[in-house]
């Protein structure tokens, strides 16, 4: 398991806000509210992504025509790409210049994304290039 910071192309940092995960500007002690993401890879492009030390994961959770990012309290080393019923928590990285975005491996054209306004929940979109959503990320291994 490796840590990442990840912040969106306008600056935007994660952190938890009320067991939801939220993208804002983090200024002074607020900057140790910072998530760092836990990330085990799977395959090439593929990875599991969780937050509190792979303690809780993102997943891709489909409900009837609705499609929402979900934390699940599940440990990011019990995951495995074998199991179908995993698939869920794996994303597909690509990277384009310094950017990364990330797409769930269980809804294909669903991407990771954050509101153009801070302190709004990260969730997913199904529209990454009307200019709506930020879909593209800053992810940097953790020193």
């Amino acid at each position: 398991m490796q840590a990442f910071r990840i912040w969106d192309v306008n600056q935007k940092t994660f952190y938890l806000r009320n067991n939801q995960l939220v993208a804002g500007y983090l200024q002074g002690p607020n900057v140790n509210l910072e998530e760092k993401i836990d990330v085990v890879p799977i395959e090439p492009h593929a990875l599991f992504l969780g937050i509190h030390g792979g303690k809780m994961c993102l997943s891709c959770v489909k409900s009837g025509d609705e499609t929402r990012l979900q934390l699940e309290a599940v440990n990011i080393t019990d995951l495995s790409k074998n199991r179908k019923q995993d698939k869920r928590f794996a994303f597909v990285r690509s990277d384009s210049g310094p950017t990364t975005s990330f797409e769930s491996a269980a809804c294909p054209g669903w991407f990771l994304c954050t509101a153009m306004e801070a302190d709004q929940p990260v969730s997913l979109t199904n529209m990454p290039d009307e200019g709506v959503m930020v879909t593209k990320f800053y992810f940097q291994e953790d020193e």
